[in-house]
Formats: C-alpha cells, sequence, structure tokens
C-alpha cells in the first residue's frame, strides 16, 4: 500500500486547501493511505545560514520540528501539496520550510524522483499571483517529480466546491499521481517544465522556476522558449544536485580562506541605524 504525504500550507483548519488534498486522494487509483501534515501545527524556525545541516548526519542544529516533517517526507511514496494565495504568493508557511531545504541535500537518494502533484487555492479567480510558482519551486526544489500542478478558486471554507471544475481538476490531479510523465508544453521551459517567464526585452526571456535564460521566438502564433543550461543548476538532474551540495560544502574552505578579507568589510557595516527589537 502506497504511503501519501499531503502537506498543506495553510493555517484554516479544513478549509480548500485541506478538502482539495483529500479530494485529490480519492482519485488516486492505487490502494494508499493519506497521512497529513499542516505547516502551521509544527514549530519551523528560519534558517540562519550556517550549512552545518550539509556536514552533520543528524541534519539541521536548531532546535525545533524539521526533522518531524522532513522524516514525513521521505518516509512518504508520493506528495500532494496544497497552499492558499497570501497576498498574491503561498502562503509563507510553505516558504518557510523550503528555506530550510539544504538539509534535503543530505537525502537525495531517497527524494529523487519522488512523484508529486500540487494545488493552488486563491479566492478570487485570476488573483493567484505566484502562488502556484511558489508551489511548483517546493517540489522541484525538494527533487520530486512534479506530474501536475493545477489552480483552484474558491474564498469561503467548501466554496472550493462550487464550482464542479475543481472536483474535475482535484480528480486529474489525484489520477496522474502515479501515471507517466507528462511531455513538457510546447509552450514552456525546455529544461525544467516551468512556464512562468520574466521578459528581459530583445526577446530575451528568463525561466523563473530554473533560473536560466534564453530567448523567445513566436512561431505560428505561439510562444518558442530557447532556454540555456547554466553551469550551476539545482535540480535539473539528480548528479546537478549532488553537485550542488558538493559546492555549498566548499563554501566552509573558501570561507576559511577568505576569512580576514570577509571580516574586515563586515567590521566596515557593524555601526550605524537603530535596531527595533520586541
Amino acid at each position: 500500500m502506497k504511503k501519501i504525504l499531503g502537506i498543506i500550507a495553510s493555517p484554516r483548519n479544513l478549509g480548500n486547501s485541506e478538502m482539495m488534498v483529500k479530494e485529490i486522494s480519492s482519485h488516486i487509483p492505487l490502494a494508499h493511505e493519506l497521512n497529513l501534515l499542516r505547516l502551521s501545527d509544527f514549530n519551523i524556525r528560519h534558517c540562519t545560514g550556517c550549512y552545518q545541516c550539509l556536514f552533520k548526519k543528524e541534519g539541521c542544529v536548531l532546535d525545533d520540528d524539521l526533522h518531524i516533517i522532513q522524516n514525513a517526507i521521505l518516509d512518504a511514496d508520493a506528495l500532494i501539496v496544497a497552499a492558499p494565495a497570501y497576498f498574491l504568493g503561498a502562503n509563507a508557511a510553505l516558504k518557510l520550510l523550503l528555506d530550510r531545504g539544504l538539509s534535503f541535500l543530505n537525502h537525495v537518494e531517497k527524494l529523487w524522483g519522488k512523484p508529486a502533484v500540487g494545488i493552488a487555492v486563491a479566492g478570487i479567480e485570476g488573483k493567484e499571483g505566484s502562488t502556484l510558482l511558489g508551489i511548483e519551486s517546493f517540489l522541484k526544489l525538494t527533487m520530486t517529480e512534479v506530474k501536475k500542478t493545477a489552480i483552484a478558486y474558491g474564498a469561503l471554507p467548501g466554496e472550493v466546491f462550487f464550482n464542479e471544475q475543481n472536483k474535475k481538476t482535484a480528480a486529474e490531479l489525484g489520477e496522474s499521481l502515479f501515471a507517466p510523465a507528462p511531455e513538457k508544453k510546447a509552450y514552456a521551459c525546455p529544461l525544467c517544465g516551468g512556464d512562468t517567464f520574466r521578459f528581459l526585452g530583445d526577446n530575451k526571456v528568463k525561466c523563473m522556476l530554473c533560473s536560466n535564460s534564453g530567448t523567445m521566438r513566436m512561431e505560428s502564433g505561439s510562444p518558442v522558449f530557447e532556454i540555456n543550461k547554466g553551469e550551476h543548476e539545482l535540480f535539473l538532474t539528480k548528479e546537478e544536485t549532488i553537485q550542488h551540495g558538493e559546492w555549498l560544502q566548499k563554501m566552509k574552505g573558501r570561507f576559511k580562506e577568505q576569512k580576514s578579507r570577509l571580516k574586515e568589510i563586515s567590521m566596515a557595516y557593524k555601526e550605524g541605524g537603530n535596531w527595533i527589537k520586541p
């Protein structure tokens, strides 16, 4: 029996995000158990950028609930991630967890290719902003194989199912979780499949999912993107993800080599400004 983990980045109990996860689960064709995890139930501290998790087998040195969430993800056979739109972006709980993602680089073998789907929930149609992009970034940077993502609209708890289309969307997501990987869309980034771009002028673009740059041209009335792989990749292949972790580990050596110079620069900014604290 498959273990499915539903990660809910909404603080609302029995809200639209939670209901969508459960509806998606009901359409997964394989026998499974659904385990649910609401991020707001856990103490997730802010990453301090100390890099210690890259060198310690026990993981992050911060004393909080990250290990509970991480173990649940590692133990799952597949993920369903849901997040509501808060001020045109995914609820910050999702990014707070992702900011601790360096510790996940110690578990590439267990995480790589884990099937996942994502659902963004927005209260006003067309006002989801970057919510879906935030979910896709979370899924990509936790090394999953993203089978499908979608947006559902509904503000009041349960309103998401006023619209029958949202149930159809949930069914499509559930059915796709263990299905073969979908083909990349013609109008998407050819490297990562992302469909969100920053337009830089002169037909230059940057994919906002994998952060690689390239060009766009119109062909038969449709955009065609040519994106070039950068020298430093975070999640496009398993090998490059491992290399990213190794590059981060070398930061310790770089710091030791440049310690005096770095301290000199930093100390020049020690004074100045008035701190407001609680």
